[in-house]
């Protein structure tokens, strides 16, 4: 079965000429991104230029993606949105919610039983409003993704950062908020500022233990978690050309981790293959007689530096395995280095558990390969020193693979499968012993490795690498380990090596599943009723948020002045938290509990100016708000780095929190923040930072004349009387401070919708 395939047709059909106009309105050759992205504004036709890096435009996405920690507000936001139905092809995917503790049987009855009420919600949601639904076991979002909706030329967006993961079959995919989603749904302009362009070029081709991981293992320390803000990265070159198309999907997953809008890789023989396998000859038709457009024009590739904003080279024959970590996977070091840089500080050098699967490296050549290794474990009668895991991406893979023997092999070394869901890589792991936060170290195929983010210790030490390379390690016990020249003792107290994996890009007998979990829509939803208890725990009706005034926010108090790292984890922790993703007001007792606060450097403990005391965060906030008092937050670098999740937006707006002041946003945060009524400003000086002080109170001079490209200026009175006159800057253009007047983009499309 081929899903949407006359919507599919229908792009192509228009691709071409789209293109060809655009390369006039352009006057040069254009990048393959370039072409996507000109192929799928709203206005249909081109018909001007835009400027990379400063342009607004609106888009026209093909499909939306949701899984279904992201769905439920994205879903709950949509009921608003007074639509019979969703404009364009829509799923949701039930893959966030289900935790691993012991095995795949017991874990998925476990998942049913606990978030039965929200799986229903979240079908009955879907079937009403013509949304497919992919229920809990089937897979995680991006490779059912990858296997069933992906196609060269496309254009998709996902309520989840990995959405990427398609640019694997050439989909410019992009992980946005559940707003932007609901402007998709309800056939709304999608709007993003047209990005930069990084070109990575790949020479030379893979061998022995280096795989599609350690390319962007290798960019992610080129360019770190920053370095792709605002920027589509595209690959290219004959090393581009010989990696499969789930390998390629792997490198364009982890782009999320360099802050890049999206990766994309250019149609090719190997992205055809896999169509074909899985079950999509036709799309590869079509795509082969579009073959000269599904990549950048030819003069792009002989002389690149000219097209990109910026240009890497990777020479795939001297790559090597690379460790990244631990706490930021940008933290890239060589296997050949990783004894000297471990021991200099002082990491744990004995790995406990090493995991591999998850949406980033759960392909069947994944599993193959790191199968290879650990069969040779079990023949040459090495006995693993650390627990292994193994996660299915979709029960396509693993019905298969089980079929072909591999997770029997995985068995032979003590290997325990868990369900075809994300689990341990977003904190979705029960782990033995986490409580006691003893410091230890673990590997894992996954795509991040925040503190706290696997297991909830801080104090354990996550390291990213290819599947391969952790099964090694898993094998050897030892952080240190290069299998490439080390040696490890047998059962019979003989020294062995293990050889160079080997495996199968794509399954010699095909692939092959039994039921792949997937629930169609109704046809005529209208009768179908979806109902949220008042008294539930899990789920809640929204309320507006309200509008702007027109005045200058005044009297406003420090809520946090987060101090370096505050990602989305920081914002709105996954892990157990995940089950009130349904529940606004329950969820936003998660708010900022992981930010370290800058005067005390501890979480979760800020002082309140209305009581003298120090509260939780949260507390602090309702506090503030009960007695109407705004409130601002104020962080560093890169704020809101990490998940999509809108939670991170929606709850400090919930709390009462007015505006977010800080050095540099991340890009999907500092768009749903916008979406979400908020004020998100930086410093237009970043030393500026330090003169916030703990008991200080915000007045904003001119924020009633809001206007695109005009500075915000505060002004921050002490405790002593004292005041600093603070210049904020801001990206929003016109439509985006409408969102602002209106108090969400979602009441915008609410009042458009009565005026109709």
């Amino acid at each position: 079965m081929i899903f949407d395939l006359d919507m599919i047709k229908a792009v192509y059909d228009r691709y071409q000429s789209r293109v060809e106009k655009a390369r006039k309105v352009v006057g040069r050759p254009l990048t393959y991104s370039e072409k996507i992205l000109y192929s799928h504004l709203s206005a249909g036709d081109p018909a001007e230029p835009f400027t990379r890096g400063d342009s607004y435009v609106d888009f026209a996405p093909d499909r939306v993606a949701m899984q279904d920690a992201t769905a439920q507000m994205a879903l709950l936001q949509f009921m608003q949105a007074g639509k019979k139905k969703v404009a364009v092809p829509s799923t949701v995917h039930a893959d966030h919610l289900i935790q691993a503790r012991v095995g795949v049987d017991k874990d998925l009855q476990e998942a049913l039983n606990k978030n039965n009420e929200v799986y229903n919600f979240l079908s009955s949601v879907s079937n009403k409003y013509g949304i497919g639904f992919w229920k809990p076991g089937a897979g995680i979002i991006h490779q059912v993704i990858l296997e069933n909706y992906a196609f060269p030329g496309g254009m998709m967006i996902g309520t989840d950062s990995h959405t990427p993961n398609a640019g694997g079959l050439g989909m410019v995919a992009i992980g946005v908020g559940g707003a932007d989603a609901v402007d998709v749904m309800a056939g709304m302009p999608w709007e993003l500022k047209f990005p930069k362009l990084i070109g990575v070029k790949l020479v030379g081709k893979l061998s022995g233990w280096t795989t599609p991981k350690d390319i962007i293992l290798e960019v992610a320390g080129l360019l770190t978690v920053k370095g792709g803000t605002g920027c589509i990265i595209e690959y290219f070159g004959e090393g581009a050309e010989s990696l499969s198309a789930t390998g390629k999907g792997t490198i364009c997953n982890m782009g999320a981790e360099v802050g890049a809008t999206t990766s994309l890789f250019a149609y090719d023989e190997k992205i055809g293959k896999y169509l074909r396998v899985t079950g999509r000859a036709e799309i590869a038709d079509i795509a082969d007689e579009l073959k000269g457009e599904l990549r950048a024009d030819k003069e792009v590739y002989e002389d690149p530096a000219q097209y990109f904003d910026q240009l890497i080279e990777i020479d795939l024959n001297n790559l090597e395995p690379h460790l990244n970590g631990p706490f930021s996977p940008d933290i890239a070091t060589p296997i050949s280095k990783i004894r000297e840089v471990a021991e200099k500080n002082e990491w744990p050098l004995k790995v406990d558990v090493g995991l591999i699967g998850s949406c980033t490296n759960s392909s069947y050549e994944d599993i193959s390969r790191a199968a290879s290794i650990a069969k040779q474990a079990a023949d040459k009668g090495i006995l693993p020193k650390a627990e292994y895991t193994i996660t299915p991406g979709s029960e396509l893979v693993r019905y298969t693979v089980e079929r072909d023997g591999y997770l029997d092999i995985f068995g032979k070394i003590g290997g325990k499968v868990f369900a075809n869901a994300c689990g341990p890589c977003i904190g979705q792991w029960a782990r033995e012993g986490a409580e006691k936060q003893e410091k230890n170290t673990i590997v894992h195929s996954f795509n991040r490795n925040f503190a706290k983010r696997a297991d909830g210790n801080p104090n354990t030490y996550a390291f990213v690498a290819s599947p391969e390379l952790v099964t090694a390690l898993a094998i050897a016990g030892d952080l240190t380990f290069d299998p490439r020249k080390d040696k490890l003792k047998n059962d019979k107290g003989e020294e062995v090596m293990l050889d160079e994996p080997q495996g199968f890009e794509l399954p010699p007998r095909g692939f092959e599943v039994d039921d792949p979990g997937y629930q169609s829509p109704a046809e005529d939803g209208s009768g179908i009723q979806v109902e949220v208890s008042p008294t539930s725990e899990r789920l809640q009706l929204l309320e507006s948020f309200p509008a702007w005034d027109g005045k200058n926010i005044t009297e406003a108090k420090l809520l946090i002045k987060a101090y370096g790292k505050c990602t989305t984890d920081h914002i709105s922790m996954a892990g157990p938290w995940l089950r009130f993703r349904g529940h606004l007001d329950n969820i936003a007792n998660n708010t900022l509990i992981g930010a370290v606060n800058a005067f005390n450097l501890e979480t979760n403990k800020v002082k309140n100016e209305n009581t003298g005391e120090y509260l939780p965060v949260p507390d602090s906030a309702r506090k503030y708000k009960a007695d109407g008092v705004p409130t601002i937050v104020v962080g560093d670098y890169n704020y809101g780095e990490g998940s999509s999740r809108e939670h991170a937006a929606m709850q400090p707006r919930h709390l009462g929190v007015r505006s977010v002041l800080v050095k540099s946003f991340a890009r999907i945060h500092e768009t749903n923040l916008k979406k979400q009524g908020m004020l998100a400003l930086t410093f237009a000086n970043p030393d500026d930072y330090d003169k916030i002080q703990e008991d200080d109170t915000f007045n904003f001079l001119d924020l009633d004349r809001f206007a695109p490209g005009k500075p915000i200026t505060l002004e921050v009175v002490h405790s002593d009387g004292s005041k600093d006159t603070i210049v904020t800057n801001h990206t929003y253009n016109q439509g985006q401070i409408e969102w602002f007047k209106a108090g969400s983009a979602l009441n915008l499309i609410k009042q458009k919708e009565v005026v109709k």
